[in-house]
């Protein structure tokens, strides 16, 4: 099968749609597909992480001529994102797939509706989306929403009546080294204590969460052989920043870019502090503790639901960590809640969710 991809990434989407539908194209080219991306150039794209990978990219241009209209009823925060008016999307996307005519379309922006996958519907044999909102209409054979809380009724009306539903965290889709770790990761965690921490607030960090957690834990009850883990994205604009307060830090910390091995790093931590979004299934299939914020509107239904699991702690802001870590280690059942937070957690994902997603396309591919 030939599979297109329409996603973006950018200082102020982030990277997490594109990093998903990577994973996704992993898998599909790891059983002999075809992928190819079409992104726009926003500053922060993927489009270099992408083709190296080996895909086909096309770079739509990141302005445009032509002004988004404000009091169009799309224009919410999400049209912003688009950079140009649906309309001219759809044009350039339709010019740039039409010579290549892609057995499958997936759509993963918040910013795409039903509208413009009806005019994508001309050159594509299907359309696949991923969403994690329920908020709109879509035109398409499957939809994917990873997330947990979620339940089929949500997409009532808003989808084809013969459109196919993916739905909850055990269509999670996790890169195949999560579910090859996940036996060593949850054995080695038998008796948990709280030495390393894995700090990671998402590929861009754009208001700076990671120096506002780094602050809260100089001045915590850590011991001095704690070792931190901090990770971001080149994008990351308080990159400099962090590697310079992480060298002030009364402890051990690191500051890794762009890290390729996260799956290993997440199986070495004993405690997780970073973001609600996909990175918390991953943490999930290797039971993996977490104290998470929210740091985008969508994240809010799905932290609520992580929160119910007694999965994860949330938390406000990056000033709560330190009072969220002290109640934690001055429990006098640490261990036992920690034991019982790598339980739930890994009862959410079992980390073959990209594989099952794999099947779904081709067995709807030989159905259509």
């Amino acid at each position: 099968m030939r599979i297109a991809f329409r996603a973006d990434a950018s200082v102020q989407i982030g990277t997490g749609h594109v990093m998903r539908c990577l994973t996704l194209a992993d898998e599909l080219a790891s059983q002999g597909h075809e992928c190819r991306f079409v992104c726009r150039e926003h500053e922060g794209h993927l489009g270099d992480l992408i083709a190296s990978k080996g895909y086909g990219l096309t770079l739509l241009p990141s302005c445009s001529d032509n002004e988004l209209d404000t009091k169009d009823s799309r224009s919410d925060n999400y049209a912003l994102w688009l950079g140009v008016p649906w309309q001219e999307d759809a044009r350039q996307t339709l010019d740039t797939l039409t010579p290549w005519q892609p057995d499958w379309l997936v759509v993963d922006h918040y910013a795409l509706d039903a509208e413009w996958e009806r005019i994508l519907a001309n050159v594509v044999g299907s359309i696949m989306v991923i969403d994690d909102l329920a908020n709109r209409c879509h035109e398409c054979a499957l939809l994917l929403d990873q997330n947990l809380g979620r339940v089929e009724s949500d997409y009532d009306g808003l989808l084809p009546v013969d459109c196919q539903r993916l739905i909850g965290p055990g269509y999670a889709l996790l890169r195949p080294e999560f579910a090859n770790l996940r036996e060593q990761s949850l054995k080695r965690r038998q008796h948990p204590e709280l030495k390393r921490i894995l700090i990671s607030l998402g590929g861009v960090d754009r208001t700076n969460v990671t120096g506002q957690v780094l602050e809260a834990l100089s001045e915590s009850v850590l011991p001095a052989s704690t070792e931190l883990d901090i990770i971001m994205g080149a994008a990351a604009p308080y990159l400099d920043e962090v590697r310079q307060q992480a060298t002030g830090l009364p402890f051990k910390a690191t500051v890794s870019v762009n890290v390729t091995d996260m799956a290993e790093r997440m199986c070495l931590a004993d405690l997780s502090i970073g973001a609600v979004g996909s990175t918390s299934w991953e943490r999930c299939c290797l039971g993996l503790p977490a104290i998470l914020m929210v740091l985008a509107e969508n994240q809010k239904s799905a932290a609520e639901a992580l929160k119910r699991s007694g999965a994860v702690i949330i938390i406000n802001s990056g000033v709560g960590v330190r009072a969220e870590l002290e109640r934690l280690m001055n429990s006098d059942n640490t261990e036992n809640r920690l034991t019982r937070m790598i339980q739930l957690g890994s009862d959410l994902v079992q980390g073959d969710g990209c594989t099952r997603v794999v099947n779904e396309l081709t067995a709807r591919s030989h159905e259509l």
